[in-house]
């Protein structure tokens, strides 16, 4: 039987988004969960996310703009979108 996985919690606040370690989000991409969309990245619905402390980072229908800064990417949602979470 496998352990529960703990929430990530390593989110933080960025102008107009949030932003997560940069191998926490090679590792969405790597599961499925976030997949390419034009110039974004959307949440795949068929593939399960893994367990954010914050809930809603990654509304389905919602395209992100991802931005590579340091060791973190600031993900942003795009034109229409909801508006960031409160972190």
């Amino acid at each position: 039987m496998a352990d529960a996985q703990d929430p990530f919690a390593d989110v933080l606040p960025a102008e107009g988004g949030f932003s997560i370690p940069e191998l926490k989000w090679r590792e969405l991409l790597f599961i499925g969960a976030m997949r390419r969309e034009g110039d974004g990245f959307v949440r795949d619905p068929a593939r399960p996310l893994p367990p954010f402390r914050q809930e809603g980072l990654f509304p389905e229908g919602v395209v992100f703009r991802a931005e590579r800064a340091g060791g973190r990417v600031i993900l942003r949602p795009v034109g229409g979108g909801p508006e960031a979470p409160d972190l």
